[in-house]
């Protein structure tokens, strides 16, 4: 059969109390399928249903298959009957909603990105509608599309749905051609932007007419890019008058949100050669970047992660320090931390870097919280990535370039240290768990060709790092009772602290040594440390080091804090 007549369509429930409503419906599956569950990350209570509809060449009739549903139940409703909303749009003017343009450009998704065109392009532009219309399949399509769930919430067949539909489609089309025709519509080939501000200022559409100055303004541009500069350009020539600079803006932003809001749109603008990681970085950057500039300064790895931004992106972002924007500021913050909370890997080939890609984003978002997003949701999205941290597939990730046991578990430190929540906190203690009491540790630890010294440094190391990611208090205090165990044997099969006693050093290079294995600097806390603040204790009253000492103030001076602590 053919692909064009094979769609799906997700229905959205955002609460309980609500009901089931189309919100998507694309020719591709596995995007409908990832919409949907991204929807219930960002509402736990609501529910999801995904369906297939096939079409029926001869009949034209729809045959709709689920093949998901997910989510919270439908709250019970009262069988009080309520009043009927009526369709979605009824008037021309509707279709100039932001949640109307938003359904237009999903519906019209193919359509408008062979014509490098947006939603308020196509509701602004004459040539555009005229085109569209003349297109046939596409928008016959699109109506079938959105027809057929209107149908099943209203009772109604949806062949009536269709005309109802294809009836608002002429008007508005028709309006727009003769608006365009007759001169209604503002253009800046005879005055500048700001005069045509002014003069439909008084208008009783005046979003309408000036939007279609700009949609013109914008049509000949050959690439995202090149739109969003031509943007700017406007937005360089607004009226200062805050009336006129406030309508300005307000119509400005539709395009500039829609473009920005586009997959194709966005990469254009970053760069096409960027991972998922390098995306979210740039669009912080191009959001927040005052605050990434100032975290950089005080943060490598920030500064290490967060690209730079070229040409119309860095333009935008400038514009976007002010308070010009909003609405584009705040969608951009709330697909970092979508997809954020969803499980693509930022850097599917190199572990360590996703997690410092990571940690600059929760650093710079944190720090641009009230102003970008809610502090709690970016605290919500950081947390549920870390579920995906502590995952097997990522951890499997993670240690699949350590070179042996001791690389292993600085790994699973730095996630560790990296997750937020405290359930994903006790799932990264329970994997250093199972990596320090395993058999492999130890053993590698104790046959290690490595000097003693060394070993005992390595896990001294390693307990100090366990100390700070701040783990269930069980755990940790098992992980560090256990890498001080393995130190101690270490020390006990090369009898460490006695080639120190019985080394031809002076008493006062003696004394350091063991100082430095007993307060946990060159060997982990436990048995080890131990036994060599003993030996430490024991050389230093002998007469002997007395006499040094005694000889040696300065030396004495450095020795006195590691005695006292011993």
């Amino acid at each position: 059969m053919d692909e064009q007549q094979i769609h799906f369509e997700v229905f959205v429930r955002r609460n309980p109390a609500s009901s089931m409503a189309l919100e998507l419906a694309t020719e591709n599956r596995a995007h409908a399928l990832e919409f949907a569950e991204q929807f219930l990350i960002a509402a736990p209570d609501g529910a999801v249903r995904v369906s297939k509809e096939t079409r029926d060449p001869d009949t034209g009739d729809y045959r709709s298959v689920t093949i998901l549903a997910k989510g919270a139940p439908e709250k019970r409703r009262s069988k009080t009957p309520t009043e009927d909303a009526g369709p979605p749009c009824v008037a021309p003017q509707d279709l100039y909603s932001v949640h109307a343009r938003q359904r237009i450009a999903r519906l019209l998704e193919g359509w408008l990105g062979r014509n490098k065109a947006t939603a308020f392009e196509l509701l602004h532009r004459p040539d555009l509608a005229e085109k569209l219309e003349a297109s046939g399949t596409d928008l016959q399509h699109a109506v079938q599309k959105i027809a057929i769930p209107e149908a099943q919430a209203r009772g109604l067949s949806v062949h009536e749905v269709i005309r109802t539909f294809n009836g608002l489609i002429e008007r508005a089309i028709s309006r727009l051609i003769k608006d365009g025709r007759r001169g209604a519509l503002a253009r800046f080939e005879k005055s500048s932007f700001a005069g045509a501000c002014r003069r439909v200022a008084e208008d009783a559409e005046p979003a309408y007419k000036l939007g279609g100055g700009v949609a013109a303004y914008l049509a000949d541009a050959k690439s995202w890019s090149a739109k969003i500069d031509r943007l700017l350009d406007l937005a360089d020539a607004a009226p200062a008058e805050p009336k006129l600079r406030k309508l300005a803006f307000e119509v400005l932003e539709q395009p500039l949100g829609e473009i920005m809001g586009s997959p194709l749109g966005m990469s254009e603008l970053l760069g096409p050669d960027l991972d998922l990681g390098g995306s979210l970085t740039a669009m912080t950057r191009l959001a927040a970047g005052p605050i990434v500039d100032m975290m950089a300064t005080a943060d490598p790895t920030v500064a290490r992660m967060m690209p730079r931004l070229t040409g119309s992106a860095e333009r935008l972002s400038r514009w976007m320090e002010g308070d010009y924007f909003q609405s584009v500021h705040i969608a951009i913050g709330r697909k970092v931390l979508a997809e954020i909370r969803a499980v693509r890997r930022l850097r599917p080939t190199d572990a360590q870097a996703e997690i410092d890609v990571l940690r600059a984003l929760a650093m710079t978002l944190t720090a641009a919280g009230g102003k970008m997003l809610p502090q709690e949701d970016v605290r919500e999205a950081f947390i549920e990535r870390s579920r995906m941290l502590v995952g097997a597939e990522f951890i499997a990730s993670a240690l699949a370039k350590a070179e042996d046991a001791p690389e292993e578990v600085r790994a699973l430190v730095r996630i560790a240290e990296n997750v937020t929540g405290p359930t994903n906190k006790r799932q990264a203690g329970q994997w250093l768990v199972g990596a320090v009491t395993a058999l492999r540790f130890e053993k590698e630890l104790r046959e290690a060709r490595d000097p003693p010294g060394q070993r005992l440094a390595t896990l001294a190391d390693l307990q100090r790092a366990v100390a700070r990611v701040g783990v269930g208090e069980a755990d940790r205090q098992l992980i560090v009772r256990r890498l001080g165990d393995i130190g101690g044997l270490i020390e006990a099969d090369a009898r460490l602290i006695d080639q120190i006693l019985h080394s031809p050093t002076g008493p006062m290079q003696r004394l350091g040594l063991l100082l430095r294995l007993a307060l946990g600097e060159a060997a982990p806390i436990g048995p080890a440390a131990d036994r060599a603040k003993a030996a430490a204790l024991k050389l230093a009253r002998e007469p002997a080091t007395r006499a040094e000492l005694a000889r040696a103030p300065e030396v004495l001076e450095r020795l006195r804090p590691l005695m006292n602590a011993a």
